[in-house]
């Protein structure tokens, strides 16, 4: 891949150097696996029978309108619940430490309605390597919808994205289901990047094509051809399973990276200021570090700070590697970004989007 900024090794090097030592000390000194482990398990079973429950129930038992409904709604928690909590671990090789084992829960990807070879270079390989990098991090496109970042130019359609972000957000994993993935690989292999993946193109799309036809076919095609259901009731539960799945994983992605006081890096630059760890704080925010609930379910992606920095280890380790991480960074200098509350982070990622909103507005995001 061809014009990729560098880092700047000797910025912050030695801040970099202490926290990672710190980090693998304390692995070292409490004998623990950086993998979940057993400490997943429960979680991972709770979130499979949230969308494979009401699917089998829906399907064996003869349900009303309202009754497939009220299924679908919980299936779109299951959603999001399986791609923060299973999958993007797995992904990241941290769910286990037995490598088929995060390949095989990676596929969970694939249940759902995405791909995971997709996400893996989306993800893992642009996102997490060039964050907040216009041209580079695709969670800053949005098809010249929504203006993400100061350096993007500013529409006519961007005067209300305030209003209506929440509105397309939870279409997100429609576009998964639909063309995104497809638009991804082919862009990918144009970029080098299937080859870094010893992945063929004809065969990335051929598993692509076949995947989606199986999932469209268990979703749609086997409720109203075997299960008897109404299409408009199957195809209405469908699109409120993404609505809802969609939501929810906006809700914990848009906080992390979208707010006020982080950086944004614009297109064309040939080095970032910073090395990597120190750019990961600058671009990057936690929030609600003490609501548990929110931390189980997210598979403690409120801690994006520490996931950013060492994504190789499971989020069960988060909370306690975070005080190593925000008292090397004050040691140091280096600014620790965490809103306390979940409510807080959403509404301050709500006023952003409102600044980015004004025409031409290209100064500091940051509040005064």
């Amino acid at each position: 891949m061809q014009g990729v900024p560098r880092y700047n090794r000797k910025n912050n090097q030695e801040f970099a150097r202490t926290l990672r030592s710190r980090v693998n000390q304390y692995f070292e000194d409490n004998n623990f696996d950086r993998s979940g482990g057993n400490r997943i398990i429960g979680k991972t079973l709770v979130m499979f029978v949230l969308y494979f429950l009401p699917f089998v129930l829906l399907m064996a038992v003869e349900l009303t309108a309202w009754q497939y409904i009220i299924c679908s709604i919980i299936m779109g928690v299951g959603v999001a619940g399986i791609g923060l909590g299973i999958m993007h671990e797995a992904v990241h090789g941290s769910f286990s430490n037995k490598k088929w084992v995060n390949t095989v829960f990676g596929y969970s990807l694939n249940l759902i309605g995405g791909n995971m070879l997709s996400w893996r270079i989306q993800h893992n390989i642009l996102h997490h390597s060039f964050t907040n990098v216009r041209g580079l991090d695709e969670d800053l496109e949005a098809g010249n919808i929504m203006r993400f970042t100061p350096h993007e130019p500013w529409k006519p359609r961007h005067r209300f994205q305030y209003i209506y972000a929440w509105a397309l957000y939870s279409l997100m994993t429609f576009s998964w289901v639909l063309v995104k993935d497809f638009k991804r690989i082919a862009k990918y292999h144009k970029l080098g990047l299937l080859e870094g993946q010893n992945v063929k193109f004809s065969n990335a799309m051929l598993t692509i094509a076949v995947s989606k036809i199986v999932y469209i076919s268990y979703m749609i095609i086997l409720p109203i051809f075997v299960g008897g259901y109404s299409p408009v009731v199957v195809l209405a539960g469908f699109v409120l399973m993404h609505l809802i799945g969609g939501l929810m994983l906006a809700m914990i992605f848009q906080p992390a990276h979208i707010m006020e006081d982080h950086d944004f890096v614009p297109d064309g630059v040939s080095e970032l200021e910073m090395c990597y760890e120190a750019h990961q704080l600058s671009t990057t925010s936690n929030f609600a570090p003490t609501n548990k609930l929110l931390t189980w379910f997210c598979g403690g992606l409120n801690y994006q700070v520490e996931h950013h920095i060492f994504p190789s280890i499971s989020h069960v380790h988060y909370p306690e590697i975070s005080k190593i991480v925000e008292k090397t960074a004050t040691e140091y200098g280096v600014p620790y970004r965490s809103v306390p509350s979940f409510r807080e982070a959403l509404k301050i990622h709500q006023r952003t989007m409102k600044k980015l909103s004004i025409p031409d507005y290209t100064g500091s995001l940051k509040a005064a």
